[in-house]
């Protein structure tokens, strides 16, 4: 049975979350504090994490999970008005965020949906993700992603990015100067049935720019097209004073 932790100090809302999995099929486990979900961790398939908890930060407990050889998934739950603790936890590794107040059914599907996706294999979604070519790829002016290992370099430095950030390049790459629109980037992420808001595309685009801007890549290297979606320019030498590169 898969089992999921709940890390909410709010008495109200943890009830509501472990009624809802419960009832959903899911074995649950509820932590009030960092401390207390530290021993219930090596069990769980997913965790589902307050930030602000009594004894510190969530994204301590992130960063613990994010630095262990099995990647647990980790659903962030914030306020709406903190969209800073949003992108930071997308950035340290989440893989989603709920906002509140929500609603426990909304948690659930998100909570299948992040299961469901973690669970497969990339070369089962069908999308361009699955059918690019294998090895490493050289894009003009400059930014390499390598499928096989995972890995995105600009220049020759590498890009950290956490596997939603790489998977969002992934596709934009596939076709430089198209206009992807977020509905999209969600089915060629994360497949066709998925319970992730189009907003939080948004998030993880603003947390890639930050990166690539970290080793020197142009900040409107992924273009926004109002009103429509996101696509990744292809630069000219003027751009950047690099020769023009085939792809």
């Amino acid at each position: 049975m898969t089992k999921v932790l709940i890390v909410e100090d709010e008495s109200a809302i943890a009830e509501s979350l472990l009624f809802a999995l419960r009832r959903d099929g899911f074995a649950v486990a509820h932590a009030k504090t960092l401390h207390a979900a530290a021993e219930l961790l090596s069990d769980c398939n997913l965790v589902v994490l307050d930030l602000m908890l009594p004894d510190g930060s969530g994204f301590d407990l992130l960063a613990k999970l994010r630095a262990a050889p099995q990647r647990t998934p980790v659903i962030i739950l914030t306020s709406r008005d903190e969209e800073a603790d949003r992108i930071a936890g997308l950035e340290g590794g989440a893989d989603d965020y709920v906002l509140k107040p929500f609603s426990p059914r909304e948690v659930v599907a998100r909570i299948r949906a992040v299961l469901r996706r973690s669970s497969q294999a990339w070369a089962a979604i069908p999308s361009p993700i699955a059918s690019s070519a294998s090895g490493p790829r050289l894009l003009r002016p400059g930014l390499m992603i390598d499928n096989d290992t995972r890995r995105a370099l600009y220049q020759g430095k590498q890009i950290d990015l956490t596997r939603t950030e790489f998977d969002l390049l992934k596709v934009l790459h596939m076709a430089p100067e198209r206009v992807f629109t977020r509905q999209q980037l969600l089915d060629r992420m994360f497949g066709e049935s998925y319970a992730v808001t189009d907003r939080t595309i948004d998030a993880h685009v603003k947390a890639l720019r930050r990166k690539l801007s970290q080793v020197g890549a142009p900040a409107d290297l992924v273009a926004t097209e109002r009103g429509v979606g996101y696509r990744l320019r292809e630069l000219s030498s003027e751009d950047d004073g690099l020769p023009k590169l085939a792809q």
